[in-house]
């Protein structure tokens, strides 16, 4: 089942929600369709966003391809591989980050050069 589509750049992924920050997840949610040019931080996209949540389950590591909610930052952030906060090979959020869902296959997210224009959207 595919609860979000995320477009960066010319990229089109799939993610699926979790159940680790679920009410961060219905802020984010009630705010969809998100969009926003993306800076990269490492192998890490990221974008401000309307919407506020305070820390919920929060954690710095992160697994590839997750989709998390920055309460510092009230940003949107999609991890891949090491940024430089990383202590080996594992995503590593600048401070804790709200897991909001997983990218089904985040391979492609590699070619992204620099930032990115992102949108994440419902699917109905």
């Amino acid at each position: 089942m595919t609860d979000l589509r995320v477009h960066v750049g010319d990229l089109t992924l799939e993610a699926q929600w979790t159940d680790d920050s679920p009410d961060t997840r219905a802020a984010v949610a009630d705010a969809l369709p998100l969009e926003g040019d993306a800076a990269r931080w490492g192998e890490e996209l990221y974008f401000s966003t309307p919407v506020e949540a305070d820390p919920e389950n929060a954690r710095a590591e992160v697994a590839p391809g997750t989709i998390a909610y920055w309460p510092q930052g009230a940003a949107l952030c999609l991890f891949w591989g090491p940024t430089p906060a990383s202590r080996g090979e594992e995503p590593r959020a600048a401070s804790p980050v709200n897991v909001l869902a997983r990218i089904r296959d985040h391979s492609a997210l590699s070619a992204v050069d620099g930032g990115a224009r992102v949108r994440v959207e419902a699917v109905e």
